[in-house]
């Protein structure tokens, strides 16, 4: 089947199939990752998620849809449904997956007539095939009118290299793409408890509705990356899902969901925390922030539904904020309304700008300049009648910007005053958003365990005087 494809443009393989046949973990499959949630469950996946493809020698890209339910109506499977029938236009190749355990279904015959009439090639994908008789396999699916099947297991990887040989086959190649390397490209983590407008204000950002919004708390359940531009500055935003107590959580999709969104806050270089203006600030937003503390990444603090409050209301609001959240001061917060734009732009400026902090380095000399002064204006402590001496220090890393300080006793200095040095710094760089982290180096004596190599004359004279101590 060849398939044409537009000069200059990656080709989108969409997955497609009714709920619980596979398609997200066929998804991690052809894009060698783990970024789609697999549970036997049916309905995880209800945002399109894509990926890369990394199978096979073309370039392309992956997308993995929500199951597809023929008789869905006037709740959010129903949009599920709808926003997977809408990714089929936006694909240059579809892969209708079934299930060969379970048979032909008749949401597999509406899949099929849906797919015939968007005129794109569709692959016929019968998955869990393992232990089944070759013979046999595909005979029921013949009413779907789609030539030659593909047998695969997804959870075993068998058949996988033979679908994307037969589906990319003639696709250009992966370096006939050229990336863009002078771009930096800033990954941000869309985090909160649930309800709170995280998917609102992502669709409000990208400026269309992408994500799946929905008056009820878990509507997100996994981690959705989505790449743009804005102002010549490239994105790639992760909406995830909302995080409660570990207490609350009692679904194993949900603890599934709460995971990834952590992954998705080691691997952002700046993470959104959206807290709710109409609700008291919570024990888990406090939570919530103490993990991006740990993790180091810059934060923006938005205060969602700020619209139609009070001045009254407002002022409590922000005693709150400085009151519960003096622990991560540096924090930059800004006060939105996801829902109608307000303040979403100023969002984008506040991004950019812990960002740039948590990207900043400096030469070595500087940096041990900005120690000595540090030094000079508050000395550390005496450490068993002996004073701390902190030579000198260098950048060693970024997101966080981490500082390295050479020294002795240096395993004795005490917390508070690593605290006094990170705000030193940050106030010097002028950070906004990102903390400083201060890592210490005890400075090794060199001549420690050398022994010293007597010459011949020195061997003699020891010698002699040995004579005299053993008399």
């Amino acid at each position: 089947m060849n398939i044409e494809i537009e000069p200059d443009t990656k080709p989108v393989l969409a997955i497609i199939g009714r709920p619980n046949v596979g398609k997200s973990t066929l998804f991690n499959r052809l894009t060698k990752t783990r970024d789609a949630i697999v549970a036997d469950v049916a309905g995880v996946t209800r945002d399109v998620n894509v990926g890369v493809g990394r199978m096979g020698n073309a370039a392309y890209l992956v997308a993995d849809t929500g199951g597809i339910d023929s008789l869905a109506k006037g709740d959010i499977t129903a949009r599920v449904t709808e926003q997977a029938l809408a990714m089929v236009a936006d694909c240059d190749a579809l892969l209708l997956l079934v299930d060969g355990k379970e048979g032909l279904n008749v949401d597999d015959e509406f899949i099929a007539a849906e797919a015939r009439k968007s005129g794109i090639p569709v692959f016929l994908v019968i998955n869990k095939v393992d232990h089944m008789d070759p013979d046999l396999i595909g005979v029921e699916f013949n009413r779907l009118g789609l030539n030659n099947p593909i047998p695969i297991s997804a959870i075993s990887g068998m058949g996988i290299s033979e679908l994307v040989e037969q589906v990319t086959s003639g696709w250009p190649a992966s370096g006939a793409y050229l990336s863009p390397a002078s771009e930096a490209r800033i990954r941000v983590a869309i985090v909160g408890r649930p309800n709170v407008g995280k998917s609102t204000l992502v669709n409000r950002m990208l400026g269309e509705e992408r994500m799946i919004t929905a008056d009820l708390p878990g509507t997100t359940h996994d981690s959705v990356a989505t790449e743009f531009e804005r102002r010549s500055q490239a994105y790639t935003l992760i909406d995830t899902a909302g995080i409660r107590r570990r207490s609350k959580v009692n679904e194993v999709v949900e603890k599934f969901s709460a995971i990834k969104a952590l992954q998705a806050i080691d691997l952002a270089a700046v993470v959104v925390v959206v807290m709710d203006a109409q609700e008291a600030i919570t024990d888990q937003d406090v939570h919530l922030l103490g993990l991006v503390v740990e993790s180091g990444r810059s934060v923006v603090i938005a205060v969602n539904k700020w619209d139609g409050l009070g001045p009254d209301k407002r002022d409590q609001i922000r005693r709150d904020l400085d009151r519960k959240l003096s622990f991560i001061d540096y924090a930059e917060r800004i006060f939105i309304s996801a829902l109608h734009g307000t303040g979403v732009g100023d969002l984008f400026d506040k991004i950019c700008a812990a960002w740039r902090s948590s990207q900043v380095t400096a030469q070595t000399n500087r940096v041990t300049e900005m120690l000595q002064q540090a030094i000079a204006a508050h000395q550390p402590p005496l450490v068993h009648g002996r004073r701390v001496k902190l030579r000198y220090a260098h950048f060693g890393g970024r997101n966080p910007p981490t500082i390295i300080i050479h020294g002795n006793q240096t395993t004795a200095v005490p917390e508070s005053y690593r605290r006094y040095l990170a705000n030193y710094f940050q106030a010097k760089f002028k950070l906004v958003g990102t903390q400083v982290r201060i890592e210490f180096k005890q400075s090794n004596n060199p001549f420690e365990h050398r022994r010293n190599v007597l010459t011949a004359r020195q061997v003699q004279n020891r010698r002699r005087l040995m004579k005299h101590v053993k008399r």
